[in-house]
């Protein structure tokens, strides 16, 4: 197999940089998305029998309790929304608030899926460390917006039936 062959402070400044750019490249692919494409959720954002409509993550990993103790940098680039709060209360609020949950879900799967191109500069354990990195860091974000996303399709769907 080809790997790259670099002393140990460049490898890793370069895994420090590479993690930096993955996320920020993947950020602002996901904010590039034309909204129409985001009005649905796809096969890899759709709700799994085990969620429960959110309440599986409220249940066992209390979701509740840290999810506001996170980041957000949904306006980050020009244009972008925050999800700290809901754009407005109506129908037209809501469905925005979901689509830029599935943004930033897809932002954060993406920035996982790059953690596999560190096997080709960094030997197996550091490599295997970084990936491990990768999803420890994406993947409670990936649970925020899919948490969010349920608990506001289900309030939508109430707003409907009125």
């Amino acid at each position: 197999m080809f790997q790259l062959l670099m002393p140990q402070t460049a490898t890793i400044i370069v895994d420090i940089a590479a993690w930096g750019a993955f996320h920020a490249l993947t950020g602002y692919a996901a904010h590039r998305l034309d909204d129409s494409r985001l009005e649905r959720d796809g096969w890899l954002l759709r709700q799994r029998a085990f969620e429960d409509g959110g309440r599986w993550y409220r249940r066992r990993l209390r979701i509740h309790r840290w999810k506001d103790r996170l980041p957000e940098a949904g306006a980050l680039f020009a244009g972008g929304i925050s999800k700290r709060r809901l754009p407005a209360y109506d129908a037209a609020g809501l469905a925005v608030f979901a689509r830029e949950t599935r943004r930033a879900e897809l932002c954060h799967w993406w920035a996982m899926a790059c953690g596999p191109l560190f096997v080709l500069w960094n030997p197996p354990l550091a490599a295997a460390l970084l990936i491990a990195y990768g999803v420890a860091v994406n993947l409670p974000f990936i649970a925020i917006q899919r948490y969010n996303r349920f608990r506001i399709d289900a309030l939508a769907g109430r707003l409907a039936a009125r």
